[in-house]
């Protein structure tokens, strides 16, 4: 076989000139390249621009097959993070014409360059090493920079005219963090191998009244100083160590036992390497002194036991002498105090509109949570399925409705984005259909709701069936429908204990008193399992609302692909006329509420075991 080989390189930000010119960031760390590499003859370094190979209309080789590696390299100044190249030479027909293989490098940060051209000449009838495998050949020891991105091309000459055998790839450089790069004198010198054991020593002196701790490490290469620092609350010491010429370092802290408050102390060793300077990565250790407060540790509790004893005797000759008041105070406390009594589970049917999958979402955690913490029983077109199926959407509504209506349970309407946008479509708008309801077996169930329940409103034993609340985080006060402006709207999960005492039928404010319920609060209802999960749904939603500003325009259908069912305007018509008579309900059920004087009492459901 017959193979001759010859390397052209250059390097620079706009042109190659007819010299070596090589940038320090991009670079052959040794500049020239391996010339004993398997089936090589000949090796010389020239101008890659002095010739252009290029087959306008022949065949042109197939591209070669390359990879790349990040390693460290030894250059005259150190280790040195670099780019090895390595590709191998098909073996079919095309490598009659192959006469050699160009590689480009180039950063993109600074947009400098290298080119390295390697050109030999193949015998067809051998196409195959002596081992019988694939011609290798590698470029090793390009000098990259961490953290830059570098656009890399291998290709075949002669260069074909179209480009398509040369689109270039990107290659990232890691950081210090990556185990490949560690070992460059960069890293080196910002301390990304140092990580030293920390030994501590803590002695007393004879009286009891003084501490000596000595804190030893393994000193850095490129580390020069040291600030080690003794942390504890109130109490903070910190010493300046310089290496000179040592490789481990002790430090002594003298303090006298009064000055920790508290028997765990932190050590701290910040370094002051080449790179970070005063941004080093710090190595913390917890140190106990636990063991030698013994003396001081008997006479606090001795303390603190007479002090206990003389509150006692103390609170004795009060409460004798105060008999007579604290029991008429703890008659009038309680009965002022008594929790409302629920004898039996209040029944609540949820409206809401199937705006999102992730909203969907917070919907059933939000019943699993009035289920489980709440004890109520949840009426849901997802949760009864069975049941919507035969009797169909509008007869499940309006049944629900009528025994809801004949007894103590409640209808909770959770607005949306959706929700408004249904209701303006119902009064004439634009029609429209979500993605969720086109997927769910029942389809729309909010539209045909309002449809039924509106009218409803207008009766005032009716009106107190209703309770209208939105999720503040993912919705807003915008998109309650108009019927329900002059309505109270409740605020999810802020204002869920005010909600739930509606559910119960019992005011949160009586004169005299205001009623709580443990575990329901906005900062409360997450410390059991079915809140946590509610609380998680709704943080999901909301980052992906922030995500993805234009979701719910995204979750509409084409209005051409509906078959657009027409909503009397009756309903619309009915619902402003009736909007001053509930606006004087509501004026007559709050009344009693901003007179009412605050009494905090507690009262705690406890979560019973009935699934959602």
């Amino acid at each position: 076989m017959i193979f001759w080989f010859s390397v052209w390189i250059c390097a620079t930000n706009i042109t190659c000139f007819h010299t070596l010119t090589v940038s320090s960031s991009l670079r052959i760390l040794d500049k020239r390249v391996d010339c004993n590499q398997l089936g090589l003859d000949n090796c010389k370094i020239n101008n890659c621009s002095d010739e252009r190979m290029v087959a306008p209309r022949q065949r042109t080789p197939v591209p070669p097959d390359w990879n790349h590696s990040v390693g460290v390299w030894m250059d005259d100044d150190g280790p040195v993070p670099a780019v090895n190249v390595t590709w191998k030479i098909k073996s079919d027909g095309s490598v009659k014409t192959l006469r050699g293989t160009a590689i480009n490098i180039q950063d993109e940060s600074t947009n400098q360059s290298i080119c390295v051209q390697f050109s030999y000449k193949l015998n067809s009838n051998q196409q195959q090493n002596p081992n019988y495998g694939l011609w290798t050949f590698s470029l090793d020891g390009v000098m990259v920079e961490l953290g830059h991105t570098y656009r890399v091309s291998v290709f075949n000459l002669p260069e074909p005219e179209t480009l398509r055998y040369r689109t270039p790839n990107s290659i990232t450089i890691p950081g210090c963090s990556d185990t490949k790069i560690q070992r460059a004198r960069v890293c080196l010198e910002n301390g990304s191998l140092w990580d030293p054991p920390l030994t501590t020593t803590v002695t007393l002196d004879e009286g009891l009244k003084k501490f000596f701790l000595v804190v030893g490490f393994e000193a850095a290469e490129y580390a020069e100083r040291y600030l080690v620092s003794i942390l504890s609350h109130g109490f903070h010491c910190s010493k300046n160590i310089s290496k000179e010429n040592r490789t481990r370092l002790n430090v002594t802290f003298e303090f006298d036992v009064w000055q920790l408050s508290q028997c765990e102390v932190v050590s701290v060793i910040q370094p002051f390497f080449i790179g970070c300077k005063n941004d080093c990565r710090r190595h913390e250790e917890k140190i106990n002194f636990c063991q030698y407060y013994l003396p001081r540790t008997l006479i606090i509790k001795a303390t603190v036991g007479l002090l206990v004893i003389c509150g006692f005797l103390a609170y004795s000759l009060w409460r004798v002498s105060q008999k007579d008041t604290v029991n008429a105070s703890s008659s009038a406390a309680k009965q002022q105090s008594d929790p409302p009594q629920v004898h039996e589970r209040r029944r609540v049917l949820i409206i809401y509109s199937l705006d999102h999958p992730l909203y969907k979402h917070i919907v059933l955690k939000l019943c699993a949570f009035l289920s489980t913490k709440c004890g109520t029983d949840v009426v849901l077109d997802l949760l009864d399925s069975t049941r919507l199926g035969v009797l169909g959407g509008i007869q499940w509504l309006d049944w629900h409705r009528e025994q809801i209506e004949s007894s103590s349970d409640k209808i909770l309407i959770l607005c949306s984005q959706g929700v408004q946008a249904k209701w303006r479509a119902m009064c004439g708008g634009k029609q429209l259909l979500l993605r969720e309801d086109s997927r769910s077996t029942a389809g729309d169930m909010l539209s045909p709701a309002l449809s039924l329940m509106i009218p409803h409103l207008i009766r005032s034993a009716s009106f107190e069936k209703y309770i209208v609340a939105y999720f503040d985080d993912v919705c807003s006060e915008e998109d309650v429908p108009s019927p329900f402006n002059i309505t109270v709207r409740y605020k999810l999960m802020k204002q869920f204990e005010e909600l739930f005492f509606r559910i119960l039928d019992t005011e949160k404010h009586e004169p005299g008193r205001m009623n709580h319920i443990k575990g329901l609060s906005e900062d409360e209802y997450c410390h059991c399992p079915s809140g946590r999960a509610l609380r998680d749904a709704i943080e999901a939603f909301r980052a992906y609302q922030l995500e993805h500003p234009q979701w719910f325009e995204d979750e509409l259908l084409e209005t051409s692909e509906l078959k657009v069912q027409e909503t009397s305007p009756e309903i619309c018509d009915d619902a402003t006329a009736t909007m001053k008579v509930i606006a004087q309900c509501v004026a007559n059920s709050t009344q009693t509420t901003q007179e009412s004087n605050p009494v905090v009492f507690n009262h705690h459901i406890a979560e019973s075991n009935q699934p959602a």
